[in-house]
């Protein structure tokens, strides 16, 4: 299970790219199970390819316990929904957008379930507390950063 979830922006208030709002529920979260997400992002500055992202993984005395770097999410988008294909709901009903390029404005996701398939979780990620800090860059400029705190039981 995977619960106290919390998140916060870590761009300085600098980033073109804000997470405005997250709610997560329930908590704790059951995996597999089903989860129930609402979120708003503004955006004052079109994202485009290639868009890189970087997260690392923190866990007890702030270890630094993984990292990952992606190049271009946009490539991984258009892998998992090929181009020319409309994007899934709940994505698609709240005119979403789930391709590059991410035009500038104002994204906002009603709380909406979905679910979650039992996955197989790192084998570093044992009981305990985590943060995640995963930043989202384009031609070495910064556009978002973003926070994430959970609890492993």
């Amino acid at each position: 299970q995977v619960g106290g979830f919390s998140w916060e922006n870590c761009g300085e208030g600098k980033d073109p790219v804000v997470l405005q709002s997250l709610s997560v529920a329930p908590d704790p979260i059951s995996i597999p199970g089903n989860l129930r997400i609402s979120a708003a992002v503004n955006g004052n500055k079109p994202m485009a390819s290639p868009l890189k992202v970087g997260a690392g993984t923190a866990g007890r005395a702030g270890s630094l316990l993984g990292s990952c770097t992606y190049d271009d999410i946009c490539t991984i988008l258009d892998t998992l929904i090929p181009p020319g294909t409309p994007c899934p709901e709940p994505l698609l009903t709240y005119g979403i957008p789930c391709h590059c390029p991410f035009k500038a404005g104002s994204y906002s996701l009603p709380a909406s379930d979905f679910a979650l398939p039992d996955v197989e979780l790192p084998s570093f990620m044992t009981n305990g507390n985590y943060r995640v800090r995963a930043v989202v860059s384009s031609k070495g400029e910064e556009l978002a950063c973003v926070k994430l705190g959970f609890s492993l039981q």
